[in-house]
């Protein structure tokens, strides 16, 4: 059982029964039950969002944003914030275990430049519009930059954390080059894991990610950025140092219970929203805590814009 299996949430489908459709397909593939369910744990469904093509659209990038009547234009102090896109939650597919609202509109804001300059979180905001709300299309503030505005569709994709996923990120590929010695306990403990409880991690992760393509430009659900989450690792672990809830943690042996800790909130955090990185180009994540999305508290989510440099 990998360490904090109790932890961790089990994977997320939604109620056209993925789970029983990746569970079919992997057994015929020979694979054993109990490690088809070890697999599941860490496996989770976002929603992929792209240009609609043909099908029924189910929000939209860059436009104007249908706000509130009396609602003013999201801001920073004097500074609008251009709407990045916004989508109708009662038109997504469902996910289990992913509580967005099952109705309404949620729309995402952000001055990606600044955002990424300032770090405080101040210049992005999530706003939910519960259906039923009257609501008007805002009228764009002068200095306000509106993106050129296209419908979107939806479709599921697999998401696995970092340490599970294949190509240049491979941790277990990467692991292979250390020596036993030079790795921390808790990589040795997940090492051991993936050879001992997961030995056909290779066909499984193909399986998924055959079922359930992903690499769409803009996601909702999913795993959060790991470098948000290295980031509320680090601030979570000195803040307990601080406080005296946990002994003082040796320099050697700090980047061990970061991993130990990243590893932990992964089960606390969940992606809200995300873009993929593209070159020389700004791009946001929204991360937050379950219980903050399954309360309908966007307003708590936490929003991180890296810039992909060459």
């Amino acid at each position: 059982m990998t360490p904090d299996t109790a932890a961790l949430e089990r994977v997320i489908f939604s109620g056209m029964d993925h789970q029983g459709e990746f569970r079919r397909a992997a057994l015929e593939l020979g694979i054993p039950d109990d490690e088809v369910s070890r697999f599941s744990q860490h496996l989770r469904l976002s929603i992929e969002l792209s240009g609609a093509g043909g099908g029924s659209p189910v929000g939209q990038f860059g436009g104007l944003p249908r706000l509130p009547v009396g609602m003013k234009w999201p801001s920073a102090g004097d500074s609008p914030l251009p709407m990045l896109f916004s989508v109708d939650c009662g038109a997504l597919p469902r996910v289990d275990g992913f509580d967005l609202p099952e109705d309404g509109t949620l729309l995402f804001f952000v001055d990606q430049e600044m955002d990424h300059e300032d770090g405080s979180g101040r210049y992005a905001r999530v706003v939910y519009v519960p259906d039923g709300t009257e609501t008007a299309v805002a009228e764009a503030p002068g200095s306000v930059c509106v993106r050129e505005r296209f419908d979107v569709g939806a479709e599921l994709g697999a998401r696995l954390p970092l340490w599970l996923q294949e190509g240049d990120e491979d941790w277990h590929e990467y692991w292979e080059d250390f020596d036993w010695e030079d790795m921390s306990p808790f990589q040795q403990q997940l090492v051991r894991y993936m050879e001992r409880d997961l030995p056909h991690l290779d066909e499984l992760r193909d399986l998924a990610h055959d079922l359930w393509p992903s690499g769409a430009s803009v996601f909702i659900g999913g795993y959060a950025d790991d470098e948000v989450i290295n980031s509320i690792a680090e601030q979570t672990l000195a803040g307990r140092e601080k406080a005296g809830e946990i002994p003082a943690i040796p320099i050697e042996k700090w980047y061990s219970h970061l991993e130990k800790e990243k590893h932990r909130l992964t089960s606390e955090w969940i992606s809200l929203a995300g873009e993929s990185p593209v070159y020389e180009e700004y791009y946001t994540s929204f991360v937050i805590r379950h219980d903050d999305l399954a309360a309908v508290r966007v307003d708590k989510a936490l929003p991180v814009t890296n810039f992909e440099a060459p």
